[in-house]
């Protein structure tokens, strides 16, 4: 069986010969009664790098999107025959159809985002992988209920530990199972001061237009700002770089819907 990764490569090969279909679909987790923090994060960075390239393509919220993922992650996209799941696949599926945010960046400035996108997977989202699957308020209180809201007793305990179990066993190979919940925070404060600082004054991190960078940035901040959990600090923390802020405030105006919370400083 070959893997993932070269599913995918095949993808975007394959895929590239066509034109974006107007009957994309995009499958997520139920948004209200389902969905974690982690998740919720990626789609909505997903969601914005597709608005962003003008891309059309509807939502479909399923019960069990993780499992018809072809990574078994979300989100992915149906188009035509092909199913690109999480935001690197399709970005990459949605470049070999000739269509790009970055044409006009130097190569400098693609190494620039490339490792900021880094910084952002890398802290961030272990970050939001770690509130949400590790420490112990937020899992009793929110992501065991929410996660196994969708599945009847007892199997909603046994896949939600499942779960737990796999993402914990994922946070210590990459070095942060070790990690108090204090030291979790001090890296997000160290992440959001790095980008705080290069995105300064601009709208956007690369000139007038935004860049995937962008997305990313949009769909962990405003999750993280805008989820409710039992312990307020990671949204904080956020709430401390206000050009941060600004950024979402701009890419929620320009390409969504009002949403309820609405975000505010």
């Amino acid at each position: 069986m070959p893997s993932v990764l070269l599913t995918e490569s095949i993808s975007v090969e394959l895929g590239s010969r066509e034109p974006w279909p107007g009957d994309v679909k995009f499958f997520q987790p139920y948004l209200m009664e389902q969905i974690l923090l982690p998740d919720n994060a990626n789609c909505l960075a997903v969601q914005a790098f597709l608005k962003m390239c003008e891309l059309h393509f509807t939502i479909e919220n399923r019960w069990n999107a993780e499992y018809m993922s072809p990574s078994g992650r979300v989100p992915f996209i149906k188009c035509g025959d092909f199913l690109v799941a999480e935001l690197d696949s399709i970005v990459a599926f949605v470049g070999a159809k000739g269509i790009s945010l970055t044409a006009e960046l130097t190569g400098t400035q693609k190494a620039e985002m490339r490792a900021f996108i880094s910084l952002i997977n890398c802290v961030l989202g272990n970050a939001e992988i770690y509130v949400t699957w590790k420490d112990d308020t937020v899992f009793n209180e929110v992501t065991k209920p929410r996660y196994g809201s969708v599945f009847p007793f007892p199997l909603n305990r046994i896949l939600c530990w499942q779960k737990q179990k796999k993402n914990l066993k994922r946070l210590s190979m990459l070095g942060w199972g070790g990690k108090s919940l204090e030291e979790v925070y001090n890296d997000i404060e160290s992440c959001c001061s790095a980008l705080s600082e290069r995105l300064g004054r601009s709208l956007f991190f690369f000139g007038e237009h935004p860049t995937e960078l962008d997305a990313l940035i949009f769909g962990h901040i405003f999750t993280i700002f805008t989820t409710p959990l039992p312990n307020t600090v990671f949204a904080r923390i956020v709430r401390k770089y206000s050009n941060l802020i600004e950024l979402c405030k701009a890419i929620e105006r320009m390409y969504f819907e009002r949403r309820e919370p609405e975000l505010v400083p």
